[in-house]
């Protein structure tokens, strides 16, 4: 385990760089990623390509961005926090009144200290954040017609990338554990960087273990438009082989734990993440699927339905810090970040040692003609065939043995032996 030495490498090399769904800083937060953990695979998606419903946006990157006053002051400085700059500003050089440039100045009311996290991804816009003591001088200080320099270098690159990063563990069984973390937000800590140093972590932790029982798949991706490629791409191997897995966020504070669940409640990830909770002695606090707000929304979409269950520990939106520049390495703790791992760990662990049946055979197979079920039908001899067929009708890779015997009703050594029968026959994997 090496919570401490993930925790320095985000504060001291992801934490700095400007990452957002495209550009340099993404790039260069999935090199230092692979520096670390070895054969990490970076995918990549063209701008302008379509992936379902939505489209790659062009690469984007940042040059410089300030404002200059009337006595050629700098006081808006994107190299001094990359917060300062609205995420997807288009470029701009122009020299504007105060009463323009307020119209473009974000700021908290409430949180006079913090400077906001805004973006504006899919509209032209651009804009800085501040914080509302540095509006407030802005507004008392300068005259209406006082004239500012408005200078944003950035470019857009229709013919760019968006990179993902994926890190496959394979285990003896081809169904798979989805652990998936986003990358797309700038210097945030909690929203940002806890999900990728607990992937770390996880990876670290499990790439020692000689012969995984399941395969376990890491991604690092940017938030929604990330997620939506990556499923484009990759939808037919993880409908097929996903038996459910975690989305990861906002796990570094010293809160309750929570988890925002799939999209029935009843996944294996549901079901594992409670028992691991109650094994380790927490208290969690749990939402519905109403309440999603990161990438559960899209692995549980309809046609995609992949059972996944978002960890946290605040939930996003819900802690004063979110999506502000308060949001930053002394608001997370290395034990947060151990306690979180430990629960994700645990809960891979138990999704490891329990058997997911899946069916091999579409539709009800011919039974008969493997001698397992008789040829004339008698009233009393049908018993255990009718048991193995009730088997096979839950044997979709989301129930294990102990649900799929509450569901026919049977012993959980019925259960079992059921199990063992349909094995021997190749009528179900694991």
């Amino acid at each position: 385990m090496k919570t401490n030495f993930f925790y320095n490498l985000g504060k001291n090399k992801l934490f700095p760089i400007y990452r957002s769904l495209t550009g340099r800083g993404n790039a260069k937060t999935l090199e230092i990623i692979k520096k670390n953990i070895g054969n990490l695979k970076i995918l990549k998606f063209s701008s302008g390509s379509k992936v379902f419903d939505w489209q790659v946006p062009s690469e984007w990157n940042v040059k410089d961005a300030c404002l200059i006053d009337k006595y050629n002051k700098k006081i808006i400085d994107f190299k001094r926090n990359n917060l300062h700059l609205v995420g997807y500003s288009m470029p701009l050089k122009k020299k504007l009144n105060k009463n323009q440039i307020l119209k473009h100045l974000h700021s908290l009311p409430n949180q006079p200290n913090a400077i906001p996290y805004v973006t504006s991804y899919y509209k032209k816009y651009w804009g800085f954040c501040v914080t509302e003591k540095q509006k407030k001088i802005i507004k008392t200080k300068y005259k209406k017609n006082d004239k500012f320099k408005v200078k944003i270098n950035t470019v857009f690159n229709k013919r760019g990338k968006m990179l993902v990063g994926e890190y496959l563990l394979k285990g003896k069984s081809s169904q798979e554990i989805l652990i998936s973390t986003y990358m797309c937000h700038p210097s945030l800590a909690n929203d940002n960087l806890s999900g990728i140093l607990v992937s770390l972590n996880l990876i670290n932790h499990f790439k020692k273990i000689k012969n995984l029982k399941k395969t376990i798949r890491f991604v690092f991706l940017p938030e929604t438009i990330g997620s939506i490629a990556y499923l484009n791409k990759n939808l037919r191997i993880l409908k097929k082989n996903t038996i459910g897995g975690f989305n990861l966020t906002c796990l570094g504070n010293d809160a309750q734990h929570s988890f925002i669940q799939s999209k029935y409640g009843s996944s294996p990830s549901d079901l594992a993440l409670t028992e691991a909770y109650k094994k380790l002695k927490i208290k969690a606090k749990k939402y519905s699927f109403l309440e999603r707000g990161s990438d559960e929304r899209q692995f549980n979409s309809p046609g995609i339905d992949l059972p996944i269950t978002t960890v946290c520990r605040s939930k996003f939106e819900k802690f004063k810090e979110y999506h502000t520049s308060l949001d930053n390495f002394n608001f997370i703790k290395p034990k947060a970040l151990n306690d979180s791992f430990k629960v994700i760990k645990t809960s891979v662990e138990l999704m490891m040692n329990k058997h997911y049946p899946r069916s091999k055979i579409l539709c009800e197979p011919f039974m008969s003609k493997r001698g397992m079920y008789p040829t004339i039908s008698k009233k009393d001899n049908i018993y255990l065939s009718k048991n193995l067929l009730n088997f096979l009708q839950y044997s979709d890779g989301k129930n294990d043995l102990f649900s799929i015997s509450k569901l026919i009703k049977l012993s959980f050594n019925e259960t079992k032996n059921c199990s063992k029968i349909l094995k021997k026959y190749h009528l179900i994997d694991y």
